[in-house]
C-alpha cells in the first residue's frame, strides 16, 4: 500500500488559502528583505500592506528564495506524518527555490521525496500544484503525482499586463522584454512565462487594451480544450482582475475561476497595476 502524498510549494503559487486548506498542501515562504527588515511572504507581510509601503517607501525591497532550512522543516513534519513528499516549485531560471529544495531533500536519504521544477510562477505553478494535489486526494501514489505535475506544464500558461517594465528592469527578472524597457514609458507590454523565464509577448499602447488583448490570447490558446480552469491575478488591482476573469469566463465557461492576489516578493518584480491570467485546459 503506497504512502499517501503530500503537496508543498513555494509563495509564489497564490493558491487561494480555501485550497491549500482543502488538500493540505505546505507553502515555504519567499523572503522579502525590505532595508533592515526579513519578511517571510504573505506571513509577515500581506500584499495589502505590502503596496501600501510601496507607495511610500524610500528605500524598495528585494527578495530571495525560502531557506533550505524551512523546506527541511516542512519535509520532516511531513515524513514523520506518514506521507510521501512532492514538491513543485517556481523556476529556477527565476529563482534558487528549485535548489534550495533539492539541498533539503538531501538532509533525508532514501525519504520518498521528488522535487519538481515548474519552469514557472504564480497560478501557473499552483495549477500544477493542484492537478498533483487533487490526483493525491484520489490515491495517486508519489510516482504518479510527480508525472501528473509534469505533464501539466504542457497544459498550463500565465499571461501578465504588467503597468510598467520598471519593476522588472530593476530586478533583473525581464529576459528577452529587456530591449522593450526604453519605449516603455510609451507601451503597455504583455508577458508570459515561457521556457522557465518572463519574455515578451506583444506590446499594446493602453493597459485597458493590454487587459483585453489578455484575454482574447488566453481564449485562443484554450478554446475547445476541455475542462478549462482559470486565475485572474493581481497587484492591488482587485476590481481590473476580476473583469478580466468575467470576460474569459464568459467566453470558455471554466470549471474553476479564482481570483487571487500576486504576492509582496512578485509584487517587488511587476510593480503595482499588474494583471495576470493564468490558465490550465485539457486535463
Amino acid at each position: 500500500m503506497p504512502h499517501p502524498v503530500a503537496l508543498v510549494t513555494d509563495s509564489t503559487a497564490y493558491i487561494p488559502q480555501e485550497l491549500t486548506a482543502q488538500y493540505d498542501i505546505r507553502v515555504a515562504p519567499q523572503i522579502l528583505v525590505w532595508g533592515e527588515e526579513t519578511l517571510r511572504d504573505g506571513v509577515d507581510i500581506t500584499p495589502e500592506a505590502f503596496y501600501r509601503r510601496l507607495e511610500t517607501a524610500k528605500v524598495l525591497p528585494t527578495s530571495t528564495q525560502p531557506s533550505v532550512l524551512s523546506f527541511e522543516e516542512i519535509f520532516r513534519e511531513r515524513l514523520e506524518a506518514g506521507y510521501d513528499v512532492l514538491a513543485v516549485v517556481i523556476s529556477s531560471d527565476l529563482s534558487g527555490t528549485y535548489r534550495a529544495a533539492l539541498q533539503a531533500k538531501e538532509a533525508f536519504p532514501g525519504a520518498n521525496i521528488e522535487v519538481v521544477d515548474s519552469r514557472t510562477t504564480a497560478m501557473e505553478l499552483g495549477f500544477q500544484v493542484l492537478a498533483a494535489a487533487r490526483a493525491a486526494a484520489e490515491g495517486a501514489s508519489l510516482a504518479e503525482c510527480k508525472a501528473i505535475a509534469e505533464k501539466a506544464q504542457d497544459h498550463t500558461g500565465v499571461v501578465l499586463a504588467v503597468a510598467t517594465l520598471e519593476f522588472l528592469h530593476r530586478g533583473g527578472r525581464i529576459g528577452g522584454a529587456s530591449r522593450w524597457f526604453g519605449t516603455a514609458f510609451r507601451i503597455k507590454p504583455l508577458l508570459e512565462v515561457r521556457n522557465g523565464r518572463v519574455e515578451p509577448l506583444e506590446k499594446v499602447r493602453t493597459h485597458r487594451k493590454a487587459l483585453k488583448r489578455m484575454v482574447d490570447i488566453v481564449v485562443e490558446r484554450t478554446q475547445g480544450q476541455e475542462p478549462i480552469r482559470l486565475a485572474a491575478l493581481h497587484t492591488n488591482a482587485e476590481d481590473l482582475a476580476r473583469e478580466v476573469l468575467a470576460q474569459a469566463s464568459a467566453q470558455l465557461n471554466p470549471v474553476e475561476a479564482l481570483v487571487s492576489d500576486v504576492s509582496p516578493v512578485v509584487g517587488t518584480h511587476v510593480g503595482p497595476g499588474t494583471v495576470a491570467l493564468a490558465y490550465m485546459a485539457g486535463m
